[in-house]
């Protein structure tokens, strides 16, 4: 009978994010997670390089459409992850203050700046085409204009020790500009970027946008370096030795590489981890004759 005795825990199932899914690792891997003391906080899954090949299909998949939705819509989405951030605000913290080994007042403010961050982020996906395009001079009868396009498929190898607002840094940038992500989370705390998932599940970005796996940074970034259906992949999460190893391997397919580099999370990013991930086109077309075609470049 309901209430008759003491109730039995229930405790939370992490899993991958891929596609709009929430798969177990196809190895059926998992491993301990714990707190800055060693103290258990949840069992994650072990992704495999399967996963990640996965991962980057579904990332492909939803590029066409991500990045074809007008940047006014992409940024009502990403606003409205922001909405849904605040309303789990409380399970954040929580998460944050375990994996960063922090007091509920200082894990309180890492979490009020993500959302502030993923607003700001949010913000420009209908202005960063005004700073980094515009018209040409150009010395002939010609409007010669550029415009930013996004890369594609973006690895991104979320920070270890900030492993939320670090996290949001460096994939709300890559999102806003109609790229789409496979995220490799912090090996050691993975909980808020699984719990980030959940959230992206929810609200209105598309499945494939955003894929988050999590386990071992080397074992799943690897594949993801090599992947010839990958674009460029942001080095964050990577140590230096690790870093050289997979810029090597993106060579192959001449894939954008971010190198990792000392940031302070806290302070307000400029246009730089937008402007990595975008590629610029440019059009020339006749002045005084509107019914001829242009041609780009």
């Amino acid at each position: 009978m309901a209430g008759s005795g003491p109730r039995v825990a229930v405790l939370k199932t992490y899993k991958l994010y891929v596609g709009g899914k929430f798969p177990r690792s196809e190895s059926g891997r998992v491993y301990e997670v714990t707190d800055v003391e060693g103290n258990w906080l949840a069992t994650a899954p072990r992704a495999s390089r399967k996963d990640a090949r996965d991962a980057v299909v579904a990332a492909r998949k939803a590029f066409g459409g991500w990045s074809g939705a007008t940047a006014y819509n992409r940024g009502q989405v990403l606003y409205r992850v922001a909405e849904m951030l605040e309303g789990r605000r409380d399970q954040f913290v929580r998460e944050v203050a375990d994996a960063e080994g922090l007091s509920g007042a200082r894990a309180a403010g890492v979490v009020d700046a993500t959302i502030d961050r993923w607003v700001w982020y949010a913000g420009w996906t209908d202005k960063i085409a005004q700073v980094t395009g515009g018209a040409n001079p150009v010395a002939g009868p010609y409007f010669n204009l550029s415009s930013p396009e996004p890369t594609g498929v973006v690895a991104v190898l979320a920070p270890q020790e900030s492993s939320f607002l670090g996290l949001v840094s460096v994939l709300a940038p890559v999102i806003a500009t109609g790229n789409t992500a496979v995220v490799v989370a912090s090996e050691r705390a993975p909980l808020p970027a699984l719990s980030l998932a959940e959230v992206l599940a929810t609200s209105d970005v598309p499945g494939g946008v955003v894929n988050v796996l999590s386990g071992g940074t080397a074992e799943i970034a690897a594949p993801l370096a090599a992947h010839q259906d990958v674009n460029a992949i942001d080095l964050a999460g990577a140590d230096e030795r690790l870093a050289k190893e997979l810029e090597v391997a993106a060579a192959d397919n001449l894939k954008r590489v971010l190198r990792p580099q000392p940031v302070d999370y806290f302070a307000t990013p400029g246009t730089d981890r937008m402007t990595a991930f975008l590629e610029t086109k440019t059009v020339w077309h006749p002045t005084g004759s509107l019914g001829a075609s242009g041609s780009s470049y």
